[in-house]
């Protein structure tokens, strides 16, 4: 089972750190950190970048630290391969209902954005490898994907302590590479066709990690056996049916509400008294 998990998290980890790309941080550095902006700064792109990727493989480093804690708890306690496998099957198929989006919810997420007053106030290798070390940390700023709390799951159930380094050192590099998609932008019509095509790639990314996540979680199911499996997908499948009933509830609650509100607001006006600022809205279209 451990090398099932371990196999299972690097796979997971490789799908959770290129779909990061796609966040607003990812994004942001592939507008700031290119050959086109540092040389209007005076900066070379290539140390940059350098600084960066070095940032992010630190940022991964001290995130497989974390994990690696994890995991040697996990080892001292020792659960058997079932128990293990049983654990990763329920998370990987919480994660995967949260990234199909079928409940009309998502796994909470991190919103944070770096702080791109740096880009004027410090050094490139500051910048560099302060911008790389947040985002290869993978909690530090936008976290867009459940991938990389599963990721994180996997690495500890593994139960060793040295693969979890390795495994966020990995993450931490993969994120930070990214930067070099831009390396062959250096006029602004070239950063408008390449932010062009990196948006239409977005869907594919989504689906990659869809089917990542779904090939985990058949792969744990056929290791826990079918009595695990299967209870896994009933425990699962019930929160999400209790969680879609909640979510479908609550909406209507909010839109009964408001459609309340706008009857009241009706009640009260005198007719015709909204003709005026209708009259001013269409003027100002």
């Amino acid at each position: 089972m451990t090398l099932i998990l371990s196999t299972l998290a690097v796979l997971i980890a490789a799908a959770a750190a290129v779909r990061s790309t796609w966040s607003p941080c990812g994004v942001s550095m592939l507008s700031t950190i290119t050959p086109l902006a540092e040389r209007a700064k005076g900066h070379r792109y290539g140390s940059t970048c350098a600084w960066f990727v070095t940032g992010a493989t630190v940022g991964g480093l001290v995130l497989g630290g974390v994990v690696a804690g994890l995991a040697a708890v996990v080892a001292a306690v020792g659960p058997g391969p079932v128990a293990a496998g049983g654990v990763a099957l329920v998370v990987t198929l919480v994660v995967l209902v949260s990234e199909t989006g079928i409940v009309g919810a998502r796994l909470p997420a991190h919103f944070r954005q770096v702080n791109e007053r740096w880009l004027d106030a410090y050094r490139p290798w500051v910048y560099g490898a302060g911008f790389g070390f947040q985002i290869g940390t993978g909690v530090a700023t936008y976290i867009t994907t459940a991938a990389v709390y599963l990721m994180v799951v996997l690495g500890a159930l593994a139960a060793t302590p040295w693969f979890a380094l390795v495994l966020g050192a990995g993450f931490g590099l993969v994120r930070g590479l990214a930067v070099t998609l831009t390396r062959r932008v250096t006029t602004p019509a070239g950063l408008l066709a390449f932010h062009h095509r990196f948006a239409a790639l977005r869907p594919w990314a989504d689906r990659m990690v869809v089917g990542s996540t779904a090939a985990a979680a058949v792969v744990l199911a056929v290791a826990v056996g079918p009595v695990p499996a299967v209870a896994a997908a009933v425990a699962v499948g019930l929160v999400a049916s209790a969680t879609l009933v909640v979510v479908r509830s609550s909406r209507r609650r909010g839109a009964g509400a408001g459609a309340g509100a706008d009857e009241r607001a009706g009640a009260d006006v005198p007719a015709g008294a909204g003709e005026p600022a209708a009259e001013t809205s269409v003027v100002l279209g």
